[in-house]
């Protein structure tokens, strides 16, 4: 169990638990506030994240922030990101079940030092894994479940909106049922 943020980090860049370490440049642990109260989730990092060993940071990671900024969140300030794996998958494949096995570990140490009050899983990957194994992204996107004291949203991945942009408003629309949960519990205040 860690208590702190550079022995977990420490423990987590040296991590060899499965074959995804072969091919990493850079283990990306996650970026953020540690004290933040909202958490996004993704799958894992693609090719600009394991360059520059932080999540969401090419083109699917601009539109993330343009969202979170359109809702008065911010990456460095008001909410942490993090992924189920932490070593980018050959050619951005999706993570194989027994690496998010051998990967979880981290991240569920990552949400005990956090304790976030609201978890958002961006994608199919991470929602199935965190919130329900079957989950209907793009049924189930926007809606709130709570598992161990802390809700959760699904959302979709701001990859898949780059590759289909019809999808961008009903995505827009979550991030406001997500700043309107955060007024309703008192995490943001937008006065």
């Amino acid at each position: 169990m860690y208590t702190n943020w550079d022995d977990l980090k420490a423990a987590c860049e040296s991590c060899r638990k499965c074959e995804l370490c072969k091919t990493r440049t850079n283990v990306v642990v996650g970026v953020g506030n540690p004290l933040a109260e909202v958490m996004f989730i993704g799958e894992g990092p693609g090719e600009n994240e394991d360059l520059q060993g932080e999540p969401f940071v090419g083109r699917a990671g601009k539109l993330l922030d343009k969202m979170l900024d359109a809702v008065e969140l911010d990456r460095h300030t008001n909410v942490y990101i993090a992924n189920i794996v932490k070593c980018r998958p050959p050619q951005n494949r999706d993570p194989k079940p027994e690496e998010q096995e051998q990967c979880i570990e981290w991240l569920r140490a990552q949400v005990r030092l956090i304790r976030p009050k609201v978890i958002v899983c961006l994608g199919r990957i991470a929602a199935a894994k965190i919130i329900k194994p079957d989950i209907k992204i793009t049924k189930e996107h926007g809606m709130w479940f709570e598992k161990g004291g802390i809700l959760m949203m699904p959302m979709l991945h701001p990859a898949a909106l780059l590759r289909d942009p019809r999808k961008k408003p009903e995505a827009f629309q979550d991030f406001l049922t997500l700043r309107e949960k955060l007024r309703e519990i008192g995490e943001l205040d937008y006065s």
